[in-house]
């Protein structure tokens, strides 16, 4: 393809691969591109061979870290397909890789359905509207039990989820896979086969379909009248009627239809790929980005995907290629992107220069002349545009929506090991934390030491790792430390006053704050309740910027106060003396001193954990859990394993992975995602000061 004004819009398929990690996810889409001729041999991550998995850290770990971008065709369709890692670590990938995408294709494992960071993706899905259809993988596995893994999307993520196939068989005697809308079976002869034979249903097997496809049809004819007067009356039902309905029903958020294979196999690629045509949307059928017009800030505009619309285009992606340096990813969705043009990056209100354009192909490019609405495109040759920024026409520029990414929650110390190492690692991480938006860079103030923090021990090793493969820094790496925060927990009052007289004009600042604590997650707010002319409005700005920095700095350890409002009650000033510094130390002083009548607490974040475990080691999983200050949930029987769900302080996780495989002899494993922040019990408050 060299130029998008060839391509039928209605044609373009934008998805994603998402799911827990393990599920299978870059195995699909591997399949994938072997199935549509995008490769010619299967890539395999036991091999170390995967196509989306090309960094070597990801081949010799097995784990995807960072999304990679494609795209196939399927018959007259083109899916730009991106593979999202499944590692709650890499978690942002997820989410910048939804916020461009249409549609997806959820992951889920045989044995277990969903798991936690199943529901963390699903939440994200949700958050940005995406429609998705359901890919039960691994059916051929020991344990697998496909109504299960149903079961368990209605049960923990409240989806309707429909299957619209059934396998024929399980573990070693999955055999093929039953399409209930086309009442056709797709037969593999043996375990061997790659191709698949198309016959009728087999009769053992033609009562349940029959109650599924009754069930099925009851479920679409919910959202469609057509559909439900037919069901009603009890007329034909054609396959295409069920097929327009039930593409509706997804579009709508109101079905997520469910398939079943097994990827490693080959088993259901084929029906998988019909599925996203027939039901995920193109880039006409979403609904037209919402944007502020920045020529008017208060109204908003839309922007239709259509080439005549003025550009407007998302930055979703950064990476350094060593070949060509700084590529940045973009969701073009109005107006025509073409090399040499002179845009707007709105975020920054910086000109940029279009230079070359690339469609990639995991680790290798394309290049191309132009890029449409609905495209997902690299351009290089952007020196100052970074992730959630938004590029457009220089005379209609407009905002879109950016990327929220959550806040680190580890951090380490790392120290070059040589001269010629530190100016090598400062290198090194300005162009690591352009690429990852988690990752935040910063020196102590006290040690001058470099702090790393990231998303999890496994995040900051991968950082540091790929500074010495990437950029050839040898680093000495401290021990992890938690990113505690603090709160207040009562509402209180306090006076900041700064006065300091000196041979010329002076300094004068005073204001009053009234803090009061806040839900979780509402973050530090300022208002104002004064009126008149106590306090000239000049200095709000200055006093909310001093209240900031403080809560930045903390009270209790010098961790960031969150979930906190402060409210400017009173003030005065000085005609001569008074200084927006003034005013900004003032408000500091104050803040602290409330702080000290407020019952201040810190707070360490806790995560979710599921452990799977054989039944004979549940004690002793149990066991260690209660010992790092977990707070067990419930178990769970499945099969002859044990599922364990409990809530554990990050603190207490450290080498977690370790130990349980020292107590299982290898056979247990987990998952864990952040949940929530909690109080530090009174007892290790110490300890975390320290």
């Amino acid at each position: 393809m060299t130029s998008s004004t060839a391509v039928d819009l209605t044609k373009i398929r934008n998805i994603g691969f998402i799911a827990h990690i393990d599920a299978g996810k870059t195995t699909v889409t591997e399949r994938v591109l072997y199935f549509t001729g995008e490769t010619y041999k299967i890539g395999n991550i036991d091999d170390g061979t995967t196509v989306m998995d090309f960094m070597s850290l990801e081949r010799e770990r097995g784990i995807t870290i960072g999304s990679a971008a494609t795209n196939a065709k399927w018959g007259d369709h083109q899916i730009n397909i991106i593979d999202t890692p499944g590692h709650v670590d890499f978690t942002a990938e997820v989410e910048r890789s939804l916020r461009v995408l249409d549609g997806g294709v959820v992951v889920l494992e045989s044995v277990s359905g969903v798991q936690p960071q199943s529901e963390t993706v699903w939440r994200q899905a949700d958050k940005h509207h995406v429609p998705r259809l359901i890919f039960v993988n691994k059916i051929d596995r020991l344990g697998a039990n496909f109504e299960h893994a149903v079961e368990t999307v209605g049960d923990r993520l409240g989806a309707n989820a429909v299957p619209i196939q059934i396998p024929m068989g399980s573990e070693i005697d999955f055999v093929g896979i039953i399409d209930i809308i086309d009442k056709k079976a797709y037969v593999y002869e043996n375990p061997e086969a790659i191709e698949h034979n198309i016959v009728d249903i087999p009769e053992e097997y033609a009562e349940k379909v029959s109650e599924c496809r009754q069930s099925l049809i009851e479920k679409i004819a919910e959202f469609d009248d057509d559909l439900m007067q037919k069901f009603v009356e009890d007329e034909f039902i054609s396959g295409e009627e069920i097929k327009k309905a039930l593409r509706k029903a997804v579009l709508g958020l109101k079905i997520f239809p469910v398939l079943v294979g097994s990827a490693l196999k080959h088993r259901g690629i084929h029906p998988l790929l019909n599925a996203v045509i027939d039901y995920l949307p193109s880039p006409v059928d979403v609904p037209s980005v919402t944007a502020i017009d920045l020529k008017n800030a208060d109204s908003t505009v839309e922007r239709h995907a259509s080439e005549d619309q003025p550009l407007s285009a998302l930055a979703f992606k950064v990476v350094t290629d060593k070949h060509v340096g700084r590529v940045v990813y973009l969701r073009v969705y109005s107006g025509l992107l073409k090399p040499g043009t002179m845009v707007l990056n709105s975020s920054n209100n910086e000109r940029e220069r279009i230079g070359r354009l690339m469609i990639m192909h995991a680790d290798s490019r394309e290049e191309v002349q132009s890029a449409g609405p609905g495209e997902i495109v690299a351009v290089i040759g952007l020196k100052n545009t970074v992730t959630g920024q938004t590029l457009c026409q220089l005379d209609s520029p407009v905002s879109l929506e950016a990327i929220t990414f959550p806040d680190p929650v580890l951090s380490v110390a790392v120290e070059p090991k040589t001269r010629s190492d530190q100016d090598k690692m400062s290198d090194a991480l300005v162009k690591l934390s352009d690429e990852d938006p988690t990752l935040q860079v910063r020196t102590d103030d006290e040690t001058a030491q470099i702090i790393l923090a990231g998303m999890g021990e496994l995040h900051l090793d991968v950082v540091v790792e790929r500074m010495r493969r990437e950029f050839d820094v040898g680093a000495t790496v401290g021990t992890p430390r938690v990113a505690y925060r603090e709160t207040a927990t009562k509402t209180s009052q306090a006076q900041g006053k700064f006065i300091k007289q000196t041979g010329g004009h002076g300094q004068y600042g005073d204001c009053t704050l009234r803090i009061e604590p806040l839900d979780p997650g509402s973050g530090i707010i300022f208002e104002s309740e004064i009126t008149g002319s106590t306090l000239p409005r000049e200095y709000f700005k200055s006093i909310e910027a001093g209240y900031r920095e403080a809560a930045q700095s903390g009270f209790i350890a010098g961790y960031p106060v969150v979930d906190v409002k402060a409210v400017l009650t009173d003030g005065s000033h000085h005609e001569v003396d008074s200084s927006e510094m003034a005013f900004k130390v003032a408000a500091s002083m104050a803040f602290k001193s409330a702080m000290s009548k407020a019952n201040a607490v810190i707070l360490e974040p806790v995560m979710r954990i599921e452990v799977i475990t054989p039944s004979q080691f549940l004690g002793d999983v149990i066991g260690d859990l209660n010992s790092r200050r977990a707070s067990v949930q419930n178990t769970e029987t499945r099969s002859d394993i044990q599922v364990v769900n409990a809530f554990i302080p990050l603190a207490e996780t450290f080498q977690y992975a370790t130990r349980l495989r020292s107590l299982t002899t290898g056979r247990a494993g987990f998952s864990m995602e952040i949940d929530h922040y909690a109080r530090v019990p009174s007892k290790l408050v110490e300890k975390v000061v320290k």
